[in-house]
């Protein structure tokens, strides 16, 4: 299933390479669809309470009016034309993002919402039309079945139930969907480009690194089975998410022809207009601009959220007497470039040629000599303040930056589950009160406790269950394209699983001490009375 997703969104979004993040789209459009949702169960609960007599509520006997009312014929029309409506409203938002009208994450975030909607609807209309006659069977299932029943015996009190839940689960999994995992340093079109090391020079090396002079500078001796693409770099700002300023002077790179031509990393968009600029976006690089802006490539975390610009966009950077303007012609996808700019070789020895020789190099090497191959570098040109780092390792380093941001929405997110919970429990507490006159007739016509029991857990365990698989449906859709991205895997961390497995034990927990409350009663009392 998952793989046919991956085919069917590649066709949406065509040859480009998507990646994701919680933009504030993304955010305010899950925010409104979540809103809508919780505002609409507040209007239903409100619409059930002004059914009630004044008599009724002055007194307290709410259980007594409400069942009166349940004995009503339950009109069905208002729920199916809303599940209607949102389910048309979320295919429309799931059109638009492939036809790449509007942006496809914020388009799904709100696709996701509209879903979710749709389900809550459903789920009403499940609920006033009732339930089926039980069979005559013996066993724990009929009682199951029993319990079941009773949640539409309330079903404005349930529907709020399961919306609290599904709503904060929505949210649990489309956040906790975007969360930044490793990538294989050997994948040529990852973040690392398949450079499985770099290597930051305090001082320029004047020869080419693959050069024997170059070599011998480094501390490697002979040539060997890796090869060294240098960049020539002017100092600047790092425009990556570990700069907590605003960069005015950013960091720019010198890429060479070869470096270009292999046609490495994967790109989130570009201003290619040909199939060979599509298929290798680097060629941008040294393609003029007629007006004499300077082509440059940014990654596209960095442009979005550090920069503040989007594709086409111009930097302009103080250099000397003038200003360059550099145009964005190509945003990479997450990539270990989050720190610079870059620009074609040739551009950059023209514009800046007091920069001599190369500070930035990416070593093309078998994985398992990576580290190796660092150390004797860090060695052979310590004088030259060499740094080697794994290009993995250089990317968890942004991805951890953007992973905490995306855990305290998930604790928030945990947070309103948590609450959900309670309300469940309080509902269904308040349930077991109501009830406690058929409770009471239950254990007089021979059921146990038990029996009453399962009854009860049943009743909690359908809301929990509807409330989880509406909040997991509606988000499968919310993280469609992400799932896509990721292959076959259901983007859900064990953290995000766990704390779903966690609501599910204490909302059955709860019922429990909701059992047991109703138990402190006074039966006789109660069987008395009805």
């Amino acid at each position: 299933m998952m793989e046919g997703l991956r085919t069917w969104w590649s066709g949406a979004v065509g040859t480009k390479v998507l990646t994701l993040h919680v933009s504030p789209v993304s955010l305010l459009a899950g925010a409104v669809g979540v809103a809508i949702a919780a505002m609409a169960c507040i209007w239903w609960t409100l619409r059930g309470l002004a059914r009630l007599s004044e008599r009724s509520l002055l007194a307290g006997n709410i259980a007594d009016d409400a069942d009166s009312m349940n004995k009503r014929p339950r009109r069905t029309t208002g729920a199916f034309a809303g599940a209607v409506a949102f389910a048309v409203l979320g295919g429309a938002l799931i059109s638009a993002a492939r036809l790449k009208v509007i942006d496809p994450s914020g388009a799904f975030f709100g696709a996701g919402a509209a879903i979710l909607i749709a389900c809550l609807c459903i789920v009403a209309l499940r609920l006033r039309r009732g339930s089926a006659q039980l069979s005559g069977e013996q066993g724990w299932r009929p009682l199951a079945r029993l319990g079941a029943r009773n949640t539409s015996e309330r079903p404005v009190r349930s529907v709020l139930a399961i919306a609290v839940i599904a709503s904060a689960t929505f949210i649990l999994i489309s956040v906790d969907a975007f969360r930044r995992g490793s990538v294989d340093p050997s994948d040529r079109h990852s973040g690392t480009g398949g450079y499985p090391l770099l290597v930051d020079l305090t001082l320029p090396i004047i020869h080419d690194p693959n050069s024997p002079d170059g070599r011998d500078t480094l501390g490697l001796g002979a040539a060997g089975d890796f090869t060294i693409e240098p960049f020539r770099v002017l100092p600047g700002d790092e425009t990556s998410c570990l700069n907590l300023y605003q960069p005015t002077s950013p960091r720019i790179l010198g890429a060479t022809r070869r470096f270009i031509e292999a046609g490495r990393f994967s790109f989130q968009a570009s201003l290619a207009s040909n199939p060979a600029e599509r298929a290798n976006p680097w060629l941008l690089l040294e393609q003029p601009l007629p007006d004499g802006a300077i082509p440059i490539v940014v990654d596209g975390n960095s442009l979005t959220y550090v920069l503040h610009k989007k594709l086409g966009d111009e930097i302009v950077v103080a250099h000397g007497d003038r200003p360059l303007r550099l145009r964005v012609v190509a945003a990479l996808a997450d990539s270990i470039f989050q720190g610079e700019l870059l620009v074609s070789d040739g551009n950059f020895t023209r514009l800046f040629p007091e920069q001599q020789g190369f500070r930035f190099l990416l070593i093309d090497a078998p994985a398992e000599r990576a580290a190796r191959l660092g150390s004797t570098i860090e060695n052979g040109a310590a004088d030259l303040g060499a740094d080697a780092v794994p290009t993995a390792e250089r990317l968890a380093e942004f991805h951890a930056v953007e992973n905490t941001y995306l855990s305290t929405f998930q604790a928030l997110g945990g947070l309103g589950l948590l609450v959900g919970t309670l309300g469940l429990a309080a509902i269904l507490l308040r349930n077991v009160l109501e009830r406690r006159r058929e409770l009471a007739l239950l254990r007089a016509v021979g059921y146990g406790r038990a029996n009453l029991f399962l009854m009860v857990l049943a009743e909690n365990g359908v809301l929990l269950g509807w409330g989880l698989a509406v909040g997991a449906l509606s988000a499968l859709v919310a993280i469609a394209p992400a799932a896509a991205e990721r292959g076959a895997r259901v983007p859900l961390s064990a953290s995000g699983s766990l704390l779903l497995l966690a609501v599910l034990a204490a909302g059955l927990v709860s019922s429990i001490f909701a059992t047991r409350a109703a138990w402190r009663q006074s039966l006789l009392a109660a069987l008395r009375s009805e």
